[in-house]
């Protein structure tokens, strides 16, 4: 958490400084209103990072490698009663068809 802490610090409101270190761990979801939102969370969909760890992919940009969600993971996390989820999961679905 320190570390997500100093990288978000360069948003110009410093919001982040006032989450406390044990806040997403409580509360499953905690929200930074910044210069952008940001939703920090333990879990998606009761899914947790360590969880979807072998499905995570990388990309380079500028030389740094970024870890993000694969469709397949990223699917994981969309299984919810929400309206919004269920059309991500119906793209992600075509998706991983091949349909797209």
């Amino acid at each position: 958490m320190e570390r997500l802490r100093t990288a978000l610090s360069i948003l110009e409101d410093r919001a982040v400084l006032e989450v406390r270190p044990t806040d997403v761990a409580e509360y499953n979801v905690v929200r930074v209103a910044d210069e952008v939102v940001i939703d920090l969370m333990a879990s998606a969909a009761g899914v947790t990072l360590a969880e979807l760890a072998p499905d995570v992919e990388y990309g380079e940009i500028e030389g740094v490698s970024i870890p993000y969600p694969s469709p397949a993971a990223l699917l994981r996390t969309k299984q919810t009663m929400r309206e919004k989820d269920a059309a991500d999961c119906r793209f992600l679905e075509a998706l991983l068809r091949g349909e797209l």
